[in-house]
């Protein structure tokens, strides 16, 4: 049954979580554009373009901030009732700690799921349009724009080779398509250097390509301008669209749950190690549970203090507490990615110790 104290209690938490939520965004946003000013002017980014970049970085923020939020919440909602001595009434009033914690308990659970969908599926897709700025006009992560030194096995005995891809005007440079012996892949029966690979009208285009031939008892050279794969002889069509090329180089912050399930069993079909890969897509479905987890722990460092504390006191609580636990993420993470841990126990580890701990901590301090 809910009750008055329920309504209230919701009601506080909800308020402070948004106006944390709000604020935490707020100072996020302007601690990195006083970062990234200068690539911004350098690289001749206009208005439009910076603003569409920190709207696609919002849902980013909000997930690696809701947990502080919601211990800010917690830590708000429960040193305002013992400040006013409102937790000493709702003891005398007969009501058990494990009753009191319920709401709390509720909304952190509803947080949790919303967490699970906005994480998996909206923070993806605004982490693949927030990249493709940092890549194609920012230069970020790579020492030119675009997607570097790519490899596809584009059928049985076709290889594609890209030396930079272009998202933008889905151009790739420096391209070398090799054609193999079908019977015997070591046996190269021709090679064709293009200086552009260009996608045009759902199909590539070759700019100043040169094909080998090793067919023949010498080897032939031919010169195109400009020609289409298939229109060479022997060579086959290029099955390879650009939606592939970006998708094999994403990072796992832009792939949802599913793609990047997919990625990982293509990973392991190619007998590549996966461990880091494993420790991220765990982590997909651990990391919104640490909202649930932090209102445990917060709870259990407020109410068994017989002390009032000040809002400096409580916010200074809530991000000491916060960057413990990142830190503590990060730190198993790095074990994880390393295969020294289990890439499951790595996921979860963060949120099994700070659970326990406020467990036996809430039982000590109130019982």
């Amino acid at each position: 049954m809910v009750t008055q104290i329920d309504k209230y209690i919701v009601a506080q938490f909800i308020k402070i979580f948004l106006f944390a939520l709000l604020c935490f965004v707020l100072i996020f946003i302007l601690v990195d554009m006083f970062e990234n000013l200068d690539r911004f002017i350098d690289n001749k980014l206009n208005f439009g373009m910076i603003l569409n970049y920190y709207l696609y970085f919002i849902p980013e923020i909000i997930k690696l901030i809701s947990p502080i939020s919601v211990l800010l919440a917690t830590l708000f909602t429960v040193g305002r009732m013992i400040n006013f001595n409102e937790i000493v009434a709702v003891k005398n009033a007969g009501v058990s700690l494990l009753r009191f914690m319920m709401p709390f308990i509720a909304v952190g659970i509803i947080v949790t799921g919303l967490s699970l969908y906005f994480n998996n599926w909206i923070v993806p897709e605004a982490n693949k349009k927030k990249f493709f700025i940092e890549r194609n006009y920012l230069g970020k992560y790579k020492p030119t724009v675009g997607l570097n030194r790519l490899y596809f096995q584009d059928s049985k005995n076709q290889l594609v080779l890209i030396d930079q891809f272009k998202e933008i005007d889905l151009t790739a440079n420096k391209v070398s398509i090799q054609l193999y012996k079908a019977d015997s892949l070591t046996v190269l029966l021709k090679r064709v250097d293009a200086e552009q690979m260009k996608w045009e009208s759902g199909s590539w285009v070759l700019i100043n390509a040169i094909e080998r031939d090793f067919t023949a008892s010498t080897e032939q050279l031919r010169t195109y301008a400009q020609v289409k794969p298939e229109e060479i002889e022997g060579l086959n069509k290029i099955n390879l669209v650009p939606q592939q090329i970006t998708k094999k180089q994403l990072k796992p912050d832009e792939l949802n749950y599913g793609e990047l399930d997919e990625f990982i069993g293509s990973m392991k079909k190619g007998g590549q190690p996966v461990d880091r890969q494993l420790v991220d897509f765990y982590s997909k479905i651990s990391f919104p549970f640490s909202n649930l987890i932090i209102i445990i722990f917060g709870i259990s460092i407020s109410t068994g203090s017989k002390r009032r504390k000040g809002l400096a006191m409580q916010f200074g609580i809530s991000i000491l507490v916060s960057f413990i636990y990142l830190g503590f993420v990060k730190i198993s993470q790095s074990f994880g990615y390393n295969g020294d841990l289990n890439p499951l126990l790595t996921a979860w580890l963060a949120n099994i110790a700070f659970a326990g701990f406020g467990g036996i901590n809430l039982y000590l301090k109130n019982y």
